[in-house]
């Protein structure tokens, strides 16, 4: 954090990290180089936030951060370098023969204890060297009324010190691999498709869906980095993975609905088998239309997703007169690990199943966020939220049955009667509502009252 003074170690850490970083890229362990992106990020931006740096007057990044050649000069060492403060709010406590000189120094951080030397505190109510004279503080983490000027310079110089540590990776190991790193590109899409004797209706269904999928996101910004394929059946797997669209595509092609019979399948082994072999944040979709006789496994599943964060939706087919409907109890159990991922369990007949394909081509995007999810039981209940001018192609998801709602912006309202509204277009599909937003229609705090 470059706290206390710790100038060389924190220079060591990021340069350190930043061979890593070009090292992994090389061996394309991206999703590590990614991870170590982030710690080295986190510890460059602590500079400019805990050091006099800005207060010294720089407006500029400290290049000597990412170039080991480069030496660390005019430390502050061995000298006093703050004012005491006791009201621990002023607007500028280093030392004005400190100012004048250009010494560069950093807070003093204690969590145990108060010792310090005659130095700058970190200052916050978890710093116990803030009582010890000097008292006070000049961390710039947060914005208040006595730093703002401070904390904006801080910011500034912190975002162009990303941009040139970014860039000296990306001069290092090309633009293709830079971006393989996740920068740019959206993540893995992995689909995991019951191929048991009762899908045999539905499989060519799902077949021409995620042909769709591919084909869409191809040669887009949105392209996946990888796809991963997993059949199950009794036995489940293997999973089958490539980076090439086409083979995907010849491998998706082989897919063929034999045996079962005993209707629970194993789906949530071979979700499990899609959990552990994929990247983390991954998004994964889930085709069959059984219950899951392997439903001890829920838990592990649950678990599995936390520590991925990847995104889990299953989208259920009916089952034909031949064979009785899925349990609404077992739907339940999709729908649990559906929300603990969030992801979406979507109940439709095989007509309707191409038509649900619109909530993958939303998901599977690079650019995604989630601004509210909710689950409620049956019953009436408001939601509030907001949405700014930051925020494109807004879609609304609700999951129910015998549902109505109503949609409120600012000034207008819309309800599930007005398939095309003034606020967006809703498309029903199965126990799926999907309400697409209107592009001039979004800023502002809304509501959507529910009924169900």
């Amino acid at each position: 954090h470059f706290n206390s003074e710790a100038f060389l170690e924190g220079r060591g850490l990021i340069t350190e990290g930043v061979v890593a970083i070009k090292a992994n890229i090389q061996k394309e362990n991206f999703k590590a180089a990614r991870e170590t992106l982030g710690r080295v990020l986190h510890t460059l931006q602590d500079f400019y936030s805990h050091s006099n740096w800005v207060e010294l007057g720089y407006t500029e990044p400290y290049v000597n951060l990412i170039r080991p050649d480069l030496p660390l000069e005019n430390l502050a060492v061995n000298t006093p370098t703050c004012s005491d403060c006791a009201s621990r709010k002023c607007p500028n406590q280093i030392l004005s023969n400190i100012l004048k000189e250009k010494k560069l120094t950093s807070g003093y951080m204690g969590i145990f204890s108060s010792q310090k030397p005659k130095k700058c505190s970190h200052g916050g109510e978890s710093d116990l060297t803030s009582t010890k004279v000097p008292r006070g503080g000049i961390s710039k983490d947060e914005r208040r009324s006595d730093n703002k000027e401070f904390h904006d310079a801080a910011v500034n110089a912190a975002v162009a010190a990303s941009l040139q540590l970014l860039e000296d990776i990306r001069l290092a190991v090309g633009n293709h691999d830079f971006l393989m790193m996740g920068i740019a590109r959206s993540s893995v899409v992995c689909f995991v498709i019951d191929t048991t004797g009762s899908m045999s209706d539905d499989i060519e269904a799902a077949r021409s869906i995620m042909y769709k999928i591919i084909d869409s996101k191809k040669g887009t910004q949105d392209e996946p980095s990888e796809y991963i394929l997993v059949p199950f059946n009794d036995p489940f797997g293997p999973m089958i993975r490539t980076t090439d669209a086409d083979k995907m595509k010849r491998e998706i092609s082989k897919l063929k609905a034999t045996g079962g019979g005993d209707t629970p399948e194993m789906c949530l082994s071979g979700l499990q088998l899609a959990l552990t072999g994929a990247p983390s944040s991954s998004n994964i979709y889930v085709f069959t239309d059984a219950a899951a006789k392997d439903i001890a496994l829920k838990d592990t599943i649950i678990a599995l997703m936390r520590s991925t964060k990847s995104t889990v939706s299953f989208f259920v087919t009916a089952r034909s007169r031949r064979r009785r409907s899925l349990a609404s109890s077992s739907f339940g159990d999709y729908n649990d690990l559906a929300l603990a991922s969030g992801g979406q369990a979507i109940q439709v007949s095989k007509s309707q199943l191409p038509q649900a394909t619109d909530i993958i081509l939303d998901t599977s995007t690079s650019a995604l966020v989630t601004v509210l999810q909710r689950a409620v039981v049956a019953g009436q209940e408001t939601f509030p939220f907001a949405l700014d001018e930051s925020l494109k192609n807004i879609t609304i998801y609700i999951t129910g049955t015998s549902l109505t709602f109503t949609l409120t912006n600012p000034a207008v309202t819309q309800t599930d009667t007005e398939a095309s509204g003034k606020l967006g277009t809703i498309n029903a599909v199965g126990n799926l509502r999907r309400i697409r937003l209107h592009a001039d229609k979004q800023s502002g705090t809304w509501q959507i009252n529910i009924k169900s």
